[in-house]
């Protein structure tokens, strides 16, 4: 068994808090997930949560304009400096106060961060490890508030920083003769933002209450605009006295109060995002209303617009959504929103493509397992979901409820086609499907029975009774012979669906059992209970094999209000779900811990222990606390000091008037590390875990793939060539895709034999799959040897399929390339065919017509004997030069 499984995607949350950044290319926009950032790549439609964590929620986030380096800072204004290409981290830093805001400059020189009131001015760094690579350039002071928002003038020069004292001002990087810092006032609520105008003659500024200001520059007593930054002086050579002023003072007209706002030069479109979820886009300066729209039910937090102007992106905190609107075409180019609350139960499809999840906030989602999509969400149920599974065809999902209903959904339809209920209202948490689909069951906690139904009547056909505790766990054996059961009264049933007339078997354990699972070949099941052990049973012979002491494995990590160590605490030290990996030899465990352990089943023996995450945001997360954090009212962590990480409509008192501070003794809740269920999939090379943070994906496979071909070799043409030449075909083209030389690698390519073929694309490398297909796509059109091309295709997908099947989402440009080339390669065929076939008809018939009149007029020789080789009906379909027929081109 494999135990170097690696993070490989985070699923289930595409937005916790912070600022949305697109990269320069406009194609991608990064989101911060929690202590994690995870990359929405919208061409290519597909998701990548990068490999480093934060010690806590990230706060901002900020990408230098050649997209090489990222710079991302949690709560408390600890940095991580990344290379964002490689996706390495460099260095650590500590601004030792919270971020409000951090941008890098137009020519990314450097970077301003807003600390408090301050601001704070720092040379970028390089990509060469230094002991110091974070350098203060300059720090500057002037407001009396925290500031909110910082932007630059496109030349570098200049920067604007707003902050809650009703003020904007405008700072310099290096001292310049005749400039001072300028304060800009006017507004009478906190400032959101404030930008340079692309020609550097106006400033908008814009406040929470929906005022925006259009501030111009020009000569004191002179009604002329001047540019920024290009100071006027007089014959005398005194400087020209100049003044910033407001020209125009316009008003959003909407009640709900600004909570976010974004300014794209290029296009000088100005977007709000207000409390009550609604945006609107604006062109300035004329402040021309261009659109709005309702997105959400709750306020938006960011808002960012890509470098092109064509798409924004709005994130939602309170429901954890990420939008991504193309305002020309008033279309979605994404949205997606993760789970409420909780997520509570997983589920993989057959081919392990997809992954089902259920949460607390009652609904159904399922996502893609190799983009880290959400396709469909079901929202039927009114309470939450407990249990989720697939048939065995993979095109229905089933999800039991709090609610009393057992719902089935169509995955090929989006539709709900079957509702399971019970004859007296119960609260199923435990679900299992037969192998065939046609025997659905569901346990319920409260009157402790097991109710089957028929899927296809949807009727009811038996009640198992029997336990004497809630039902905590259903599953079929594989082979569906039997139904095991596992319930808080300390015992395990194995029932005969089909034969009632059994014994049902009592398999007995010395402390309350919380989850099962199958052997994959039926033969052993194995049981958590709550001391933290795992039994193991024969199922036939109904006796125990052997046990796991996992107590010591799964237990860690010390809450804020614990009294105890997490040594001697005894809460969290059992696992809730369990899981057999897909060949069996290893067993798989989760419980209300930050840890997940796999164990291998034969020898006992802890194989690896993942640690789900290293936030410690959440509670549970650090092994010891720090006594200085304790206060006389509580952990200071539960202490909401300045009100900028918690919801204001939630903590402020309105009762009474005058008050602005809301209750002292409101407390804020930090979310508790655990793993509520783990799954492997059935590939058995990447396994699922739902867990506080999300839906995290562990995977074999890393998106860098190993090349074992003589890595120790010069790889030049002339190689190439002599490779080719001596007949090592493999190597050649291997090499020659290493060398990245289009005419080299079609050289080698069409140096193939065609009979050679097929045994060549048996063990070519995974690898250089893609990008054989893609350059076959690529000189298809151009080519004329069409049934070369096809052989290299047919070959490479059957006895590459299951790569393909794995990867379709990412290989699908590349498929859809060849399936295009094909299609008009058969439509040109199909066309000469069509025309050479029309034309030696009307020949025929032409000939039989001449035939004719020389018979009449001469009666010798007649044109049917001439003709008498050919029949009336044609067949053309071998026309072409290389003898394949169009039906097969197309296959």
């Amino acid at each position: 068994m494999k135990t170097d499984f690696k993070f490989s995607n985070l699923c289930g949350t595409v937005y916790r808090k912070g600022n949305l950044v697109f990269t320069p290319d406009g194609n991608s926009i990064l989101s911060p997930v929690g202590n994690r950032v995870t990359l929405f790549d919208l061409v290519n439609n597909k998701t990548e949560t990068l490999p480093f964590e934060n010690k806590r929620d990230i706060r901002r986030l900020a990408l230098s304009p050649n997209g090489s380096l990222l710079l991302s800072v949690d709560e408390l204004g600890q940095t991580q400096l990344v290379n964002f290409r490689k996706r390495t981290v460099l260095h650590y830093f500590n601004f030792k106060d919270k971020v409000r805001d951090i941008q890098f400059s137009p020519d990314g020189k450097y970077f301003v961060v807003g600390l408090g009131r301050n601001v704070e001015i720092w040379r970028s760094p390089g990509f060469t490890r230094e002991f110091a690579p974070f350098e203060l350039h300059r720090r500057l002071a002037g407001h009396h508030d925290d500031i909110t928002h910082i932007s630059w003038s496109h030349d570098s020069r200049f920067f604007l920083t707003s902050a809650k004292d009703m003020t904007t001002k405008i700072f310099s990087v290096d001292p310049i003769e005749d400039f001072v810092p300028t304060t800009l006032s006017g507004h009478r609520s906190s400032v959101v933002g404030a930008w340079f105008a692309k020609d550097m003659r106006a400033i908008y500024t814009v406040s929470d209450d929906g005022a925006v200001c259009v501030r111009r520059f020009r000569p004191r007593g002179i009604e002329e605009n001047l540019v920024f930054g290009e100071f006027p002086r007089e014959e005398s050579g005194k400087r020209t006295p100049t003044v910033w002023f407001t020209e125009h003072r316009y008003y959003t007209m909407l009640s709900a109060r600004v909570q976010s706002a974004s300014f794209n030069p290029g296009t000088s479109l100005l977007v709000l995002g207000f409390a009550s979820g609604v945006f609107g886009i604006w062109e300035m300066p004329e402040f021309n209303k261009i659109h709005s729209l309702s997105i959400s039910r709750k306020k938006i937090n960011t808002v960012a617009i890509n470098p092109t102007g064509e798409w924004l992106a709005f994130g939602s905190a309170k429901l954890g959504q990420l939008l991504v609107w193309e305002w020309k075409s008033e279309t979605y180019v994404l949205k997606q929103q993760g789970h409420f609350y909780d997520m509570a139960c997983i589920a993989y499809s057959g081919d392990g493509q997809y992954v089902a999840t259920g949460g607390d906030d009652a609904k159904l989602k399922v996502w893609n397992a190799l983009t880290g999509y959400c396709f469909i969400t079901f929202s039927e149920h009114t309470s939450a979901v407990t249990a989720v599974h697939f048939t065995k065809g993979s095109q229905v999902v089933l999800s039991a409820s709090l609610d009393g209903t057992v719902r089935a959904y169509d995955l090929v339809r989006y539709r709900n086609f079957r509702i399971f209920t019970s004859p007296t209202p119960v609260q199923f948490n435990s679900l299992a499907v037969d192998p065939s689909g046609e025997i659905v069951c569901a346990g319920c906690q409260d009157t402790f029975e097991i109710y089957m139904w028929s899927m296809q009547t949807g009727k009811l056909l038996d009640v198992l009774s029997g336990h004497e505790g809630p039902i905590s766990g259903l599953v079929f054996r594989p082979d569906g012979l039997s139904l095991a059961s596992s319930s808080w009264d300390k015992t395990v049933r194995v029932w005969d669906v089909f034969d009632r007339s059994k014994i049902v078997e009592r398999l007995e354990h010395n402390n309350e059992v919380l989850a099962l699972a199958y052997r994959p070949d039926g033969k052993e099941l194995c049981a958590s209970t709550l001391d933290g052990q795992i039994h193991f049973w024969d199922v036939l012979k109904a006796a125990p094999t052997g046990s796991i002491e996992g107590r010591r494995d799964i237990s860690g990590g010390r809450k804020v209000q614990d009294k105890r160590t997490a040594a001697n605490n005894s809460s969290g030290k059992s696992f809730n779900s369990l899981c057999y990996s897909a060949d069996g030899t290893a067993v798989l465990g989760g419980g209300n811990s930050k840890y997940v352990c796999l164990y291998d089943r034969r020898s006992g023996i802890l194989l690896r222990k993942f640690q789900v995450s290293k936030n410690q945001s959440l509670d549970g997360v650090q092994e010891k606390l720090n006594s200085k954090f304790m206060t006389e009212a509580g952990p200071a962590d539960l202490i909401d000091s300045d009100g900028i990480d918690s919801d204001s409509e939630k903590h402020a008192d309105r009762s009474l008037p005058g008050v602005r501070s809301g209750d002292k003794s409101n407390r804020l809740l930090k979310p508790e590390v655990r793993t509520r269920a783990v799954k492997f999939s059935p590939t058995g090379r990447q396994w699922a875990a739902a867990s506080t943070e999300g839906l995290l994906i562990y995977s074999l496979d890393d998106t860098l793939l190993f090349d074992p071909y003589e890595l120790d070799e010069d790889v030049t043409p002339d190689t190439i060539r002599d490779l080719s030449r001596k007949g090592d075909h493999l190597r050649a083209l291997v090499n020659a895709f290493r060398l990245n030389e289009k005419y080299v690698i079609r050289e080698v390519y069409e140096a193939v034999p065609p009979l050679d073929v097929v045994l060549l694309t048996k063990d070519f490398p995974e690898a250089y799959l893609e990008r054989l297909l893609k350059f076959i796509g690529g000189i298809m059109e151009s080519s004329q040897l069409l049934e070369y091309h096809l052989r290299w295709v047919s070959g490479l997908l059957s006895n590459h399929g299951t790569f393909v099947k794995t990867r379709s989402v990412a290989l699908q440009p590349v498929l859809r390339m060849l399936q295009r080339g094909i299609l008009r390669l058969h439509q040109d065929i199909g066309s000469v065919c069509d025309k050479n076939y029309y034309s030696l008809n009307y020949l025929l018939v032409q000939g039989k017509r001449v035939g004719e009149a020389e018979k009449e007029e001469s009666g010798d020789v007649t044109m049917n004997d001439v003709f008498s080789g050919f029949d009336d009906d044609v067949e053309v379909g071998d026309s072409s030069d290389d003898g394949m027929d169009v039906d097969d081109a197309t296959a």
